[in-house]
């Protein structure tokens, strides 16, 4: 049996591979391993959830594990992931819990944890989470047994600490539609938005528990384009199903993707001294034309691994304040610990407003390199590094010059090797990509 826990916690088929049964371990479970740090007294956990199908009952199951060691649960309702990070930090608690399957389709869920601080919890107590499943404790009885309480300020608190990052009024004279994919985002993105002094159209804004990611949020963007053009829109603002990311429309349809935004908010944060040592955090993925931009903007990049959660490490390791993915993945370390979507939006907004220029003029600093992406699945991973498709892959580099790229790199979840090419044209990255993913198959 393979590791438990993936990149972004523990995810499956909702009472099939993530069963009421694995829930309620998983509380039990991590209620041991947090209880070390603790000391005397109860243990506090903070538990959210996106609107999907799945969520009350896998809610109760996970809060009836803590609460059978004697954690007492901190229960917030249905609210975006990064908002569940924020609050186990304001309310003091040990540990924070959201029920969540991001951009999954509705009959998938997922279980993600975070620190104390309101950071994920690194790979080492992910395992000893999962190596303790199984760990068969005493239950505390009469008083000892975990309390549970429901957090009525708990939206509040929430709305307010994004609403403390912007001036008031921040967003008075934009008009904006945002898609909330019929999940998370739902309530809270529109009425922040609002609040900040925008003209708000929402679209996808009434989940029923099934109609999460249906096509909508933003990995769906048509319906945005559609309502940004017809309603003569500044912008449109996409998130996904727990809204820990967002991706954005200009007023003309185009689309502003993970690369433009953090290129746009580094120049944004430079240009007001917010930038500390002039430094952004990217991934490996992040596009050569962002890359260009950057350093036309003097403006370093650094560069990890993809995930956010190696963004976050890059960026605490030398005090960076700016880190973020193609994706729509943000992390602005100032005032979060971990990607939010709606503070992405807000910040990307506020840029607009305040420099009264459109989106497509603040995202133009970025000219993307064509970008083509091919999986080759059911190959060795390991067979990567042979001298047959080392030298292809030279030899691709040599003919792109600085006019391209070329990334190999093995899925961490799955048999596959991902080809990544980007040219001057779409052709030139169509052959070059299909040329290396055919050597890939034949020698890997």
């Amino acid at each position: 049996m393979g590791r438990l826990f993936g990149t972004d916690g523990v995810r499956g088929s909702a009472n099939k591979d993530l069963t009421p049964e694995l829930v309620f371990s998983l509380g039990k479970s991590a209620s041991l391993v947090i209880a070390k740090s603790h000391g005397k007294g109860k243990a506090k956990a903070v538990v959210g959830r996106d609107p999907r199908a799945s969520g009350e009952m896998l809610e109760a199951a996970l809060i009836a594990g803590l609460a059978t060691v004697g954690v007492d649960v901190l229960k917030v309702g249905v609210l975006p992931t990064p908002a569940i990070a924020y609050l186990t930090k304001y309310y003091g608690a040990d540990l924070g819990v959201v029920l969540s399957a991001s951009h999954n389709v509705f009959s998938d869920n997922g279980v993600k944890f975070f620190s104390k601080d309101g950071k994920k919890l690194p790979d080492d107590v992910e395992d000893e989470i999962e190596k303790n499943l199984e760990t068969v404790v005493p239950h505390p009885t009469g008083s000892e047994v975990g309390r549970v309480k429901e957090m009525a300020d708990a939206y509040e608190a929430y709305l307010a600490h994004l609403l403390e990052t912007v001036n008031t009024g921040a967003l008075k004279g934009l008009k904006i539609a945002v898609d909330c994919a019929n999940g998370a985002a739902s309530e809270v993105a529109p009425d922040l938005y609002s609040r900040a002094g925008a003209q708000v159209i929402a679209i996808h804004n009434a989940p029923n528990g099934i109609n999460i990611n249906d096509n909508c949020g933003s990995t769906h963007l048509e319906s945005l384009i559609e309502t940004v053009k017809k309603n003569n829109c500044d912008l449109g603002i996409a998130h996904d199903g727990d809204a820990d990311r967002c991706l954005a429309i200009d007023n003309e349809g185009n689309v502003i993707d993970g690369d433009h935004i953090l290129a746009l908010l580094a120049h944004d944060f430079k240009q007001n001294g917010n930038l500390s040592s002039d430094t952004v955090v990217s991934t490996v993925m992040a596009n050569l034309g962002f890359k260009i931009a950057m350093k036309s903007a003097s403006i370093n990049v650094i560069e990890t691994a993809v995930g956010d959660r190696y963004v976050l490490e890059a960026m605490e390791e030398k005090n960076y304040v700016l880190g973020g993915e193609q994706s729509g993945h943000i992390i602005m370390r100032n005032h979060s610990t971990t990607g939010d979507g709606l503070l992405t939006a807000l910040h990307l907004m506020n840029a607009v407003s305040s420099t009264k220029k459109s989106l497509k003029e603040l995202a133009g600093i970025v000219n993307k390199f064509p970008q083509i992406l091919i999986n080759v699945a059911d190959v060795d991973k390991a067979k990567i590094d042979n001298t047959e498709l080392v030298a292809a892959v030279k030899k691709a580099e040599n003919d792109l010059g600085e006019k391209g790229r070329v990334l190999l790199r093995s899925s961490g979840t799955e048999p596959l090797i991902r080809v990544m090419v980007e040219a001057e044209t779409m052709k030139q990255a169509q052959d070059i990509a299909q040329l290396l993913a055919g050597i890939v198959k034949k020698t890997c």
